[in-house]
């Protein structure tokens, strides 16, 4: 759905490119928004060992994507809300700022769910 609606508009033939400045900087926090929500699947992957239940908070670590934690209970959501605004402005384009929203706030309603969780189990 999204994606063809936003391909519609970005291969349109009266579509216009914003400059190559901010393509290219929007790909760049694009990139590091995508890398930094990488980084925190990982870190939320080695939380748990294998084959055991144990489930322990979220924590920094030594990778700075993670200080994120310090700010919000799921910065995975956070990294990715950033990496599709970066999209949004780097393309232009209405479609991909609908579905942002959309995104934002189906997300949003994730992490808080997921933060309700966080402080009933680690009291």
């Amino acid at each position: 759905g999204f994606a063809a609606y936003i391909g519609y508009h970005v291969n349109h033939p009266l579509y216009t490119s914003p400059s190559q400045l901010q393509v290219y900087a929007c790909l760049a926090a694009f990139l590091t928004a995508e890398l930094g929500n990488f980084s925190i699947h990982l870190l939320l992957r080695n939380l748990r060992p294998a084959g055991s239940k144990i489930r322990k908070i979220p924590q920094p670590n030594w990778n700075p994507f993670s200080l994120m934690f310090n700010f919000v209970s799921c910065p995975n959501y956070t990294y990715e809300i950033l990496a599709w605004l970066s999209f949004t402005f780097m393309t232009q384009c209405l479609p991909a700022g609908i579905f942002t929203v959309a995104g934002a706030y189906q997300m949003t309603v994730w992490a808080m769910g997921k933060h309700k969780t966080y402080r009933a189990e680690f009291k």
